[in-house]
């Protein structure tokens, strides 16, 4: 008898208890948990940082309302009446590289240990949470490991070990935490568009001997990213993803390669600009940041980035998602009213090819 599932078979963002990449720090007070957080993030100014702590206010009345408290510099506080639940907490945290958990409160899937002797039975009591230590803090130069420690974990003694004022030494082992999920990049070729101004489909054009999709992807490739085709009315194989949002354009492109693998980011590449060359996807690499939602190009003489010559990263695609739900299909969109690395380059090479005659002329001037 075959077996009942309750869900799809969709492939998940790789996520921690709340966070893509999570670290609960434990071992002491939480005042000296809070001040190691905001030390090593001064340090880590670069990515996007957050902090999951508990309130220790007592007798705290029910809030009737969230509040939304904005500053002009970005700044915002938060009080909701919504309980802390991991599938909330994990859209809320999509969008940073790196969170840090109070570990006192609540636990994380990667940790860090803090030795203090006054907090001997609090780590006892959370031995079992200290499943995946990544490295040792100690509170004095002469902090020792508690026993049940070395009888727990063999090799603790062997993991990195800091004092809680070697912040710079910190910082950098979280950095390493932090560049070891950076996502890697695979490539998206655009095909199957409608195609109505040119009257025929513009990823088999000919501009160098062969379908632009075929020089698309062989751009793509040639900077060592595993690459498909996006299509339509096809199952998905080992070159092509099928559109699964029908209707929605490269927007439905773009989410479809992201359901395939939301781990990934996606470089995608149009078919109808052709005067992108090799020089061109070395420099969006160049100047990719993964601590953005995505790295877009744009043409110096132009107001907007180019969509479909960017780099998505895994935190795009919940983004992509809400705009979906807001009713929007348009990657531009999103784009401009998110946080984006832009690359600046001569409008010349990327110039859209969308009728006979802006294919003749650009035909020609690639011949030359």
């Amino acid at each position: 008898m075959k077996k009942h599932t309750k869900h799809a078979n969709i492939s998940r963002r790789d996520n921690g208890n709340f966070a893509p990449n999570e670290i609960s720090i434990l071992g002491t007070n939480c005042g000296n948990i809070s001040n190691l957080v905001t030390k090593v993030s001064e340090k880590l100014s670069k990515y996007k940082l957050a902090y999951f702590d508990a309130s220790h206010a007592k007798d705290v009345t029910e809030n009737t309302l969230s509040e939304y408290v904005f500053h002009h510099q970005g700044n915002v506080q938060i009080t909701s009446r919504l309980p802390v639940n991991k599938f909330q907490q994990r859209l809320d945290f999509s969008q940073y590289n790196f969170v840090f958990i109070n570990g006192n409160h609540y636990q994380g899937n990667k940790q860090i240990l803090i030795l203090d002797e006054a907090k001997e039975a609090s780590v006892l009591k959370r031995l079992n949470q200290l499943d995946d230590i990544q490295f040792v803090v100690k509170l004095k130069a002469e902090s020792d490991f508690f026993s049940f420690l070395e009888e727990k974990y063999p090799n603790i003694k062997k993991l990195s070990c800091y004092t809680i004022d070697e912040v710079d030494k910190i910082a950098n082992h979280i950095e390493t935490l932090i560049k070891e999920k950076i996502a890697p990049v695979k490539g998206l070729v655009l095909v199957g568009g409608k195609s109505t101004r040119m009257g025929q489909d513009k990823s088999e054009l000919e501009y160098y001997g062969k379908p632009q999709k075929q020089v698309a992807k062989e751009l793509l490739e040639n900077q060592g990213l595993k690459s498909y085709y996006s299509v339509l009315n096809a199952e998905d194989s080992a070159t092509e993803i099928a559109d699964k949002f029908i209707d929605l354009g490269p927007f439905g492109g773009i989410c479809s390669a992201f359901q395939k693998d939301p781990n990934a980011a996606w470089f995608v590449l149009a078919t109808d600009v052709p005067f992108v060359d090799e020089k061109t996807i070395q420099l969006i690499l160049k100047h990719r940041n993964p601590a953005k939602a995505a790295t877009a190009i744009k043409g110096k003489g132009k107001e907007f980035v180019e969509p479909l010559i960017t780099i998505y990263e895994p935190k795009a695609y919940p983004i992509l998602l809400q705009y979906l739900a807001q009713g929007y299909s348009c990657p531009r969109k999103m784009l401009i009213n998110s946080d984006v690395e832009i690359v600046e380059i001569d409008d010349d090479f990327i110039r859209n090819v969308n009728t006979p005659e802006e294919y003749k002329m650009a035909k020609k001037e690639l011949t030359k």
